[in-house]
């Protein structure tokens, strides 16, 4: 209790503080003065303690603005005194403590001018932004110049093999089903609501992304298409260290945003407070084209829309770690996100029928209020058992979302070739929603030999969600419920996993690593409005594979499988009617069922720099939206339904290339096969839709004089196929500058995203001659300035590493 207690009480004095409490001096000290050749003290330097047989840091601090240093000094034992200090150099010194003499006075240290950083020219190199692994791709963001004023949201679409479909689904290598990760953590969200998330985030508080196209049985069987693990800038440093930013986007609109982190680590303690507040600007301009087609009639849809969104997105992730000694740590972390929405949709509609006297003009005014709150807390344990590697590590989870919506529609018809009043018909809505989830797991990993290591672990997770839809028709100025839209909906689910991994080298140049996990499945949904409940109960085993071949020192080949599912999201499972226009609806179904998928692939890599990746894999049941037209009222229904079988075949080639010193260029390049079986029993026999695809992407990274730097990225997407669409080819230009100023400190940058509004979505549905087209562009295209400040001192130390992995949430939605 009195650990815990200590726990609060430094995180409370951080957040309101900004440092961590004062801990008193023992009388075992290290102590010491810095000065240069001529006698001036050295100040803010930093003095770190090394342990001599494995070069670990023990301890250190920072020199006073006199120079005088005074720390804790470690237990008996050999160690090197190191100073670092910007400008100058000092040799290591070493010394001893004993048990008779647990205390060092170093006197005066002279530091020395390194005139190697004085006289020589300075060559900056250019960070590697892509590096391959056998099992992942890492795509590097901190520092780049376009991760300055963008989101995660934006810097995820410009990563290799990652596209958004019209849905906001985020697919990898032309697959959906991506399941997305913060700092091994699932978001648990799914499409809009994932993409209203990581549109919250600002990019300048990313570290990498880690693109896992094939996981292992140590992870969340969800996810058919693969995994994205969003990594957060970690504290490497003690002391107090962080940063304060602010930007300004113009996309039409103006936005901005601001914020800051602070870190600080003492002792056994390291703990960490961000925040941020921005004013993101949501903008689309769709063209839709529909065709109702019978053997007596054609009717033909034109329309054009407008949306228009602001959101205040506040937002606070803090937390701290204690080393309870050498071997155990214990932590928790808190993630809250709040989001205020006001969005305008505005719609001209044209129908044209067989009879002139029947057609009309549809003027659609859609106004949605909206409030999101979403709060995570995080307890977890890490514990190393021995010397050898054993592990073992624990989490609990709760989450908190809630969401209300509240919007009115309002719709004018007009008749053009005869006479007619104009009518008026008004609804609105009212949509309290809310989701609870808990969640518990244990990993233990255990290395039996230098070569063989054996992974198991357990999770079980509880969720329940809570979706009330209530709406209202407007009649002569009275409003009046509407039963026939209006539903309640209560969804909860039970899963309880297991899983057991083995690695193991054969010999020198191969590599095993198997796993089976098991996940039980106990679900119901009830619509407490309709009186209905469909309840679901299922085991399934996921294995997994992987061999690795080093043929030579260079050049290594990597086999894997495994079998993934999708279950559906939350919402998709819930029978809601949502309104968008008197034409258009999007309706969930209780009767979706999971999806499955067999995944293969084959990774060869030269100098763990270049790839070559060839996999196929094939889904049965895929769950995908598809468009259901009804001829007879000349209605559209967006609904979630399973498709027969997806096959996907793709090889994905990663090729950098140094164009000069100062020049790197990361290219990558997917080619493929797609095939989708789908059938749409109200609009005919089944679809089949096929199509070879290509993606390509380069990104450029320009070392510039006056230490400016430039990235340019460029990517391609050619003709695919998603369902029953086929989309339409598109291209995207990027550019950032950014330059460094007071010792690195301040950082300043300005990137135009899309700079020739080209990114856009174009597809197509045709359903046994029902056409529906769609022609939208987001307004990408954004100039954005951004200031950032760093500060930070201290020497470098281990951080402490955990992997929770909550797949719950990311089904959630509900932003």
């Amino acid at each position: 209790m009195k650990e815990v207690f200590k726990l609060l009480l430094l995180t409370i004095g951080i957040i309101i503080i900004g440092r961590p409490p004062v801990i008193a001096q023992t009388t075992n000290q290290l102590t010491g003065s810095l000065k240069d050749e001529k006698g001036i003290a050295i100040g803010y330097a930093t003095v770190a303690v090394v342990q001599v047989a494995n070069k670990a840091v023990i301890t250190g601090g920072i020199s006073e603005a006199d120079g005088i240093f005074k720390i804790k000094a470690p237990v008996a034992g050999q160690y090197l005194l190191r100073i670092s200090a910007i400008g100058y150099t000092l040799p290591e010194t070493p010394f001893e403590l004993s048990n008779g003499a647990p205390a060092k006075d170093f006197g005066v240290l002279v530091l020395k001018e390194d005139t190697k950083i004085l006289k020589e020219v300075k060559i900056q190199a250019l960070r590697p932004t892509i590096t391959n692994h056998p099992d992942k791709m890492v795509v590097s963001v901190e520092g780049t110049a376009l991760s300055s004023g963008n989101t995660a949201y934006e810097v995820l679409l410009k990563s290799p093999g990652v596209f958004v479909d019209q849905d906001g689904n985020i697919q990898l290598n032309g697959k959906s089903g991506v399941r997305i990760m913060i700092d091994g953590k699932l978001t648990y969200l799914s499409g809009k609501e994932l993409q209203t998330l990581l549109q919250g985030m600002a990019a300048e508080n990313l570290k990498d992304l880690e693109l896992i196209t094939n996981p292992s049985a140590k992870y969340d069987a969800e996810g058919t298409a693969g995994i994205i693990n969003i990594n957060l800038k970690k504290n490497t440093l003690s002391g107090i260290n962080g940063s304060i930013y602010g930007g300004y986007q113009y996309n039409n609109w103006h936005a901005y945003s601001m914020g800051g982190n602070l870190n600080a680590k003492k002792g056994k303690w390291n703990s960490f407070v961000n925040a941020d507040f921005a004013r993101r600007i949501f903008i689309r301009d769709a063209h839709l084209y529909r065709e109702f087609n019978t053997p007596e009639s054609s009717t033909q849809f034109k329309q054009t829309a407008k949306e228009k969104g602001i959101r205040q997105a506040p937002s606070m992730r803090l937390g701290t770690d204690y080393d309870l000694n050498e071997k155990h740590s214990i932590g928790v972390m808190a993630n809250i996100y709040y989001q205020d929405m006001n969005t305008n949709f505005h719609s001209d509609l044209s129908e044209f029928h067989p009879l002139a006297q029947d057609n009309k003009r549809v003027f659609t005014n859609n106004l949605v209020q909206g409030k999101f709150a979403n709060g995570t807390i995080n307890a977890h344990y890490l514990g190393k058992l021995d010397t050898l590697g054993t592990t073992l590590a624990a989490d609990l989870d709760f989450v908190r979302i809630y969401a209300h919506d509240e919007a009115t529609y309002a719709n004018q018809f007009n008749y053009l070739n005869e006479p007619r009043p104009d009518s008026l018909v008004d609804l609105a809505n009212d949509n309290p929603s809310s989701f609870n989830i808990y969640s518990a797991k244990v990993d233990y990993t255990k290395p039996f030999t230098k070569k063989t290591k054996i992974e198991v672990g357990a999770k079980a997770s509880h969720v329940v969600s809570d979706n009330d839809l209530r709406f209202i028709q407007v009649v002569d100025q009275q409003e009046i419920k509407d039963y026939t839209r209006s539903n309640q909906f209560i969804y909860q689910e039970n899963i309880y996993a297991a899983y057991a991994n083995i690695s193991t080298s054969l010999g020198e140049k191969w590599k095993v690593q198997g796993g089976l996990r098991a996940e039980k499945t106990i679900s119901e949904g009830k619509s407490i409005t309709k009186d209905s409940v469909n309840s679901r109960n299922y085991l399934n085993l996921f294995p997994s594979v992987f061999l690795m071949q080093q043929v030579n020192k260079n050049y290594k080949v990597t086999y894997n499988y495994s079998r993934r599912i999708n279950r559906p999201y939350y919402g998709n499972l819930n029978p809601f009617v949502f309104y968008i226009d008197p034409y258009t609806s999007a309706q969930g179904n209780p009767y979706l069922r999971p999806q499955y998928t067999h995944s293969f692939q084959v990774t060869q890599s030269l100098k763990d720099t270049y790839s070559l990746s060839i996999g196929y894999a094939v889904t049965q049941d895929f769950m995908a939206e598809v468009p259901v037209q009804n001829n007879q009222n000349n209605t559209m229904v967006f609904q979630q339904r399973n498709g027969d079988q997806f096959k996907d075949i793709n090889a994905a080639l990663v090729a950098p290339i140094k164009i000069t010193p100062k020049w790197d260029m990361n290219n990558n390049i997917t080619v493929g096969y797609q095939s989708y079986a789908l059938a749409i029993p109200e609009q005919g026999p089944l679809i089949r839709n096929e199509q070879f695809f290509l993606y390509g992407q380069s990104s450029n990274n320009i070392q510039l004089p006056q230490d400016w730097r430039l990235e340019v990225n460029l990517d391609y997407r050619g003709p695919r196929v998603y369902a029953a669409y086929q989309i339409k080819q598109s291209w995207a230009v990027d550019a950032g500058l950014k330059r460094s100023f007071l010792d690195k400190k301040l950082e300043v940058s300005a990137n135009v995203t899309d700079i020739f509004r080209t990114r856009r979505f174009t597809g197509a549905a045709n359903v046994n001659g029902n056409v529906n087209e769609i022609d939208q562009y987001f307004a990408q295209r954004s100039l954005r300035l951004n200031l950032r400040y760093n500060f930070n001192k201290g020497e470098k130390f281990e951080a402490k590493k955990r992997n929770t992995n909550l797949e719950e949430l990311n089904r959630a939605g509900g932003n």
